[in-house]
């Protein structure tokens, strides 16, 4: 029941009867010590805490409220029954795509072992926003070379960024090299002031604010090659064939721009693959797999000093092992940490990222992953084995990957379909997460524009709808 204070009244009447309340307090408790009045029986306290509402709504890392006693303890428990609810409905209402934390409290003496060590902290993709901290001033423009139709969309872009925008944009050479651009003189003066890069002698990794692709999917996996560490926000326009990862029209490219500058953009970050490749570290022994304990690598057969790392690389979509040119079966083994998990018999074995569960991985038979779960996906290709399924794993893990001893042939590995080379026996492809993500700016949320690509470029669950009954017989009909 509320009360209102009266305008005028003395709150001494108030203060009066809050010692008086105190004071038979204080008598009632030395009554009892005394034994005059029955003792009251000891109440178990437990946690007001809903075992399913996230701490952070909860009062952080406090599992029990203060101790009261009598009409105290009831209205704390009152309080907390009427405001639990209103933090726990705002818990349900906010959107969060990672879920709530989940509760490390089991029963009511069970919890999770504590540990000060965090591993990794991860925003909720819902409310990654993009911003600057300083205003860009570098642009990198990429194109899709060998398509004459993206002529006229190029030249648009790099005028509005160099006159209206007054950046400095880079493109690469062979761009600018174009006969098509050296033609025409309106393009001259723009021309004039890129800057031009060439892949493998130029480093732009720290120079670049800010990447704009001009193409399909191809433009941004390329994108993500040239920069092997911290990789700038991409911002990729759908003129290529597929374009599941350019979710952003061309038609309106200014405004578009224009609002990723004033920051506040959604990003999703795709996840990445670190990949090397170490020649010679396995020995080769045919009677390997008899020798091994329990699926574990014995370390007599692993030689540190005749392995040299090759290759190392970030793959934004898969990694490939297949058979390459040979008729024989690739035969591979898998190991998850250093112990073996199973051998593949068939044409190959993909490992991807969500974002590549959307490429060959598909294609395989694999699930559509979305790119902000954090995962790695293992997809056998045309495996010789009914009960081979595709399989998820942590993306904490490191995978790694060896010829069978024995396997009759070599196998061929690829990255993103790029820099392909053959693996021998003694060699390895281990692969794990990479803690360099690509940031991709979403043209209106992340989720979606998936489900949007999903649909237009894979025509995801397209069927022809059915039609409706037209009156009850048929219904009863069917049913019998």
């Amino acid at each position: 029941m509320e009360h209102k204070r009266i305008e005028g009244m003395e709150d001494e009447p108030l203060s009066r009867k809050a010692e008086e309340g105190s004071s038979s307090k204080q008598s009632q408790r030395q009554q009892e010590r005394q034994g005059k009045l029955p003792r009251r029986r000891k109440e178990v306290k437990r946690s007001l805490r809903r075992p399913d509402c996230p701490e952070h709504l909860s009062g952080g890392s406090a599992h029990w409220l203060p101790e009261h006693s009598g009409s105290e303890a009831s209205a704390s428990v009152e309080d907390t029954a009427e405001s639990c609810p209103k933090r726990w409905d705002r818990c349900r209402r906010g959107h969060f795509l990672h879920g709530p934390y989940p509760a490390t409290h089991f029963g009511p003496k069970a919890c999770v072992l504590p540990n000060p060590t965090s591993v990794m902290h991860i925003q909720d993709p819902a409310s990654q926003r993009l911003t600057w901290s300083k205003p860009p001033l570098n642009v990198l423009v990429i194109r899709k070379i060998r398509d004459e139709t993206l002529l006229e969309p190029f030249k648009e872009l790099c005028r509005f960024l160099v006159e209206e925008k007054h950046l400095m944009v880079y493109v690469e050479k062979k761009v600018v090299d174009d006969g098509s651009l050296m033609r025409d003189d309106s393009f001259s003066a723009i021309c004039n002031q890129l800057c031009t890069f060439r892949e493998g002698f130029d480093d732009i990794s720290d120079r670049i604010d800010l990447i704009i692709c001009l193409g399909g999917d191809g433009t941004l996996l390329y994108a993500s090659s040239l920069f092997q560490g911290s990789v700038p926000p991409v911002m990729a326009f759908h003129l290529g064939s597929l374009g599941f990862l350019t979710p952003f029209k061309f038609e309106s490219f200014r405004t578009e721009v224009d609002k990723v500058f004033e920051g506040n953009a959604a990003i999703i970050l795709r996840s990445r693959l670190k990949v090397k490749v170490v020649k010679g570290m396995v020995q080769r022994n045919e009677q390997l797999l008899s020798t091994q304990e329990n699926g574990i690598l014995p370390h007599n057969h692993i030689n540190n000093e005749a392995g040299k790392i090759t290759l190392q690389l970030q793959v934004l979509n898969e990694v490939v092992v297949d058979r390459g040119p040979s008729s024989y079966l690739s035969n591979v083994d898998l190991y998850l940490d250093g112990r073996l998990i199973t051998s593949v018999q068939g044409d190959g074995v993909i490992v991807s990222t969500p974002t590549g569960s959307t490429a060959y991985a598909a294609a395989a038979g694999a699930s559509m992953i979305h790119p902000n779960v954090p995962a790695i996906m293992v997809t056998p290709i045309c495996p010789h084995s009914l009960s081979f399924r595709p399989i998820v794993v942590p993306a904490g893990v490191e995978l790694m990957i060896t010829l069978s001893p024995d396997a009759r042939n070599t196998a061929w590995v690829s990255f993103d379909g790029r820099k392909r080379q053959e693996i021998q026996h003694g060699d390895s492809i281990k692969i794990t997460t990479s803690c360099f993500p690509v940031p991709s700016i979403c043209c209106h949320d992340l989720v979606y524009d998936w489900f949007d690509s999903l649909a237009q470029c894979l025509h995801w669950n397209v069927r022809k709808k059915q039609t409706r009954l037209t009156d009850a017989s048929d219904s009863s009909e069917t049913e019998n």
